[in-house]
């Protein structure tokens, strides 16, 4: 089943005496989410992803726009009629009813034409807590169960309705680091065995880019990219998708494009055919650093990181945006670490230019010159 979500905005009004100006979550959002694909809408706290979730699903009604399941219009129809199941963030279980009567409840309150019976009931919930591997845990209540079993519980609750369309809000959130890469990777797992259409919500930028099929970065309502993990990684659009996406987060640094080349201080690290001269941001990926003697870009070196497989070089430079710059290599390079200065070659394809005033995006040609 196919989401298309066609400028579609949501205004609430203000709560502040002093300004009568409405509040804008979601403004002008379109977008088709494909049938059967798993699409994380990613952002910070207040960017609208939540309210852009709860108006798929008919919680809240847009003030404009439309919502499409497939070819039916659905902006009106209420939410019991969707067919959409939601797991919300505090998983929202009834504490006294047994995991079995809480995978059952959505079924018990079907009418007419699809009213089941007690045995189908039974069947339908033993269906769906066999796929999210919970069905020796039937007869046990809320209180008895792990963070990790509760989400597993919820998402059966969800599925046992065999809904057109899945919607996750922040479903992880309230689990340790390890139940929420263990619980992500069940999730995958259920959505590519289902083939549900599914909309996840989250502000980790780990979880949306390990599971998704497409993302959708958005920033105070407004859609800012949309693209493959990958490919939104390796080509942000402006400044707030590069910073927002990574970790450890990309480095910043003042330079300016002069005579063709790429300056960072008194350092020329890059040819820069294709951008305008003048000041711009520099957006340097952690990976995006080669160790090289001879490298064109000098940093003071203040320590090593050792993170098994790599090596963190933390340094600083006079035209370092942060407070220290972070630098991914293998841990087979070798470092003078009696060295106050460390330097190094880039990798163009791992250096991004953004315009100093907007964020925007500037591109130049990539020359792997630099990078051997």
């Amino acid at each position: 089943m196919k989401i298309v979500l066609q400028h579609l905005t949501k205004k609430f009004p203000s709560r502040s005496k002093k300004s009568r100006e409405e509040v804008i979550a979601v403004n002008d959002f379109t977008f088709e989410i494909p049938d059967g694909k798993l699409v994380g809408l990613l952002g910070p706290s207040g960017c609208g992803k939540s309210t852009t979730l709860n108006l798929i699903c008919g919680l809240l009604t847009p003030t404009d726009g439309q919502i499409f399941f497939g070819e039916d219009d659905v902006t009106k129809l209420a939410p019991e009629n969707r067919g959409v199941g939601l797991v919300f963030q505090n998983y929202a279980l009834y504490p006294h009813l047994t995991v079995l009567k809480n995978i059952m409840f959505p079924l018990e309150n079907l009418r007419g034409t699809q009213k089941l019976t007690k045995d189908e009931m039974q069947r339908r919930a033993l269906e769906a807590a066999k796929l999210v591997q919970i069905e020796g845990l039937m007869d046990r209540k809320p209180g008895e169960l792990s963070g990790g079993q509760q989400q597993r519980v919820a998402i059966a609750r969800a599925l046992v309705k065999m809904p057109r369309v899945l919607l996750l809000d922040e479903p992880l959130s309230n689990l340790d680091a390890r139940l929420r890469l263990q619980t992500r990777e069940e999730i995958r797992r259920i959505q590519r065995e289902t083939q549900i259409t599914t909309v996840f919500v989250t502000h980790d930028q780990d979880e949306a880019m390990s599971i998704s099929d497409l993302i959708v970065v958005m920033k105070d309502g407004i859609i800012q990219q949309i693209g493959a993990p990958q490919e939104v990684y390796d080509n942000p659009a402006n400044l707030f998708v590069a910073k927002f996406l990574g970790t450890p987060p990309i480095n910043l640094f003042d330079g300016k494009v002069e005579n063709g080349m790429l300056c960072i201080g008194n350092d020329a690290v890059l040819p820069a055919d294709g951008a305008a001269e003048g000041e711009v941001t520099v957006a340097i990926r952690p990976e995006g650093f080669l160790l090289k003697e001879d490298g064109p870009m000098h940093c003071v070196l203040v320590r090593l990181e050792v993170m098994g497989r790599d090596v963190s070089i933390v340094s600083t430079h006079a035209c370092s945006e942060g407070e220290n710059i972070r630098s991914i290599i293998n841990t087979e390079n070798t470092l003078d670490l009696n060295s106050k200065i460390v330097r190094f070659a880039l990798k163009p394809q791992k250096v991004f230019l953004f315009h100093k005033e907007t964020g925007e995006r500037i591109y130049m040609q990539k020359h792997p010159g630099n990078a051997d």
